[in-house]
């Protein structure tokens, strides 16, 4: 029986005022408040809100036999927190209803996978702890950030326990094979994947509101009659995209919540369930394994990370901040530790990006350049502050040393004290 398995997304970054060169050393508050709560409102009032009243009312009426899954990156759930609280609670509605499961991902929605292997999993962690302190759950399966992908990033997922990650089903790695199955790493084959069906899940998030789509409108029953007459031997099709698809992107009056509602009715007359991403792989067996030596992505046509990193703008400031992220993890300053986090979200880069503009839906800027000094004005600042706890001229590797010292011997100061205080009572 095919099973469909509907995971979206939910990141929203820390958006970046207007820095300008002379703000450096004097200004130390990096961000547009006003404009990350209007768009936060907007969001919420648009799709969050009613779109988790429909998969509510979706759960309820049908006998709880409709899942669906998602990852909130830690920086979005803050701003939930400040701006839209009632957000966090509609979202503790579903988790009570056990048909949703919530995926791992990196806190800062950051590129650290690509970079930087001890960032990466310090952020994966404090995405768990956040997870577990808002809504008391233990997430058992990975998304990294926007899908992104590779042999290397399977091997730091396993090594961090994780058995099964959903990524992207991009063409130039498949061939001839369908992601309408269940794999495994072929660097780590305890590691299960689940790929995104890409015409399936662009169909809803990218066709569904174009009038010059040949298939236009698209119905609920149209739409589940070409994923049941998919190969009877496929498994699942995964429908992977951002949860702005219904709502936003999709507006209200385009229909897109009442094709939503009307999904597992016609699904139920085709035999096909819905399922989480830990109940298919509990479900399914793998048929394959499969090898992915340079990253992919579920970003435009190419599936790959070009949107990011794809031009010197990019390169260049993720490697600034790279360059001092030893640094930064030795550091105690709670201010420094929180702007880390907001910096690395993976948007500062995508604002640069030459490639296609079209993907820059919430850009705050008039083009990528603009975006780059703005990011580079703000970085330069951070990386002041960061210096003056931790100056240039000590080597990262000598500042280790000197801060394992001091740890020691404080250590051994309390033990003394320790030690001196038993004397005296025993002296008394």
């Amino acid at each position: 029986m095919k099973t469909i398995c509907f995971y979206f997304q939910i990141h929203q970054p820390f958006r970046l005022k207007r820095y300008r060169f002379f703000d450096i050393g004097n200004d130390h508050y990096y961000y547009d408040d006003f404009q990350n709560e209007e768009i936060m409102h907007r969001i919420a009032e648009r799709c969050y809100l009613p779109a988790n009243r429909t998969i509510l009312e979706m759960i309820k009426a049908n006998g709880g036999k409709f899942k669906v899954a998602f990852s909130i990156s830690g920086v979005a759930l803050e701003q939930l927190e400040i701006y839209s609280p009632e957000v966090i609670d509609s979202f503790k509605e579903l988790v009570a209803t056990g048909n949703v499961e919530f995926l791992t991902e990196t806190y800062a929605h950051s590129l650290s996978s690509l970079g930087d292997a001890e960032e990466f999993k310090e952020q994966v962690e404090k995405h768990k702890e956040k997870l577990h302190s808002v809504f008391g759950i233990e997430p058992k399966v990975f998304r990294n950030t926007e899908l992104i992908y590779s042999d290397d990033i399977a091997d730091l997922v396993a090594d961090m326990g994780f058995k099964g990650m959903v990524t992207e089903g991009a063409k130039h790695i498949m061939g001839w094979k369908s992601p309408n199955y269940i794999y495994t790493s072929a660097v780590q084959p305890k590691l299960k994947l689940l790929l995104r069906n890409g015409r399936f899940s662009e169909d809803i998030a990218l066709r569904f509101n174009n009038y010059s789509w040949n298939e236009y409108p698209l119905t609920a029953d149209k739409y589940i009659s070409w994923i049941a007459d998919t190969p009877a031997s496929e498994q699942v099709i995964n429908l992977f995209m951002n949860y702005e698809v219904l709502g936003l992107h999709n507006p209200a009056e385009s229909g897109i919540f009442d094709f939503l509602k009307a999904l597992p009715r016609f699904a139920a007359e085709r035999g096909i369930s819905f399922s989480t991403p830990s109940e298919a792989f509990k479900l399914l067996k793998p048929v394959d394994t499969i090898s992915v030596t340079h990253p992919i992505s579920w970003a435009d046509e190419e599936r790959d990370c070009g949107s990011w990193l794809g031009n010197v703008l990019q390169q260049e400031s993720f490697r600034k901040i790279n360059d001092i992220s030893e640094r930064v993890r030795l550091a105690e300053d709670r201010r420094i530790r929180q702007d880390w986090n907001y910096l690395q979200s993976s948007d500062h880069f995508h604002y640069m990006n030459t490639r296609h503009r079209h993907g820059s839906f919430f850009s705050p800027y008039d083009n990528p350049y603009d975006a780059f000094n703005n990011y580079m004005n703000v970085l330069s600042d951070f990386i002041v502050r960061v210096n003056a706890q931790f100056p240039e001229t000590i080597e990262n590797e000598e500042l280790n040393a000197l801060l394992t010292t001091i740890h020691n011997q404080e250590e051994e100061i309390e033990t003394l004290q320790k030690e001196l205080g038993k004397q005296k009572k025993k002296a008394k």
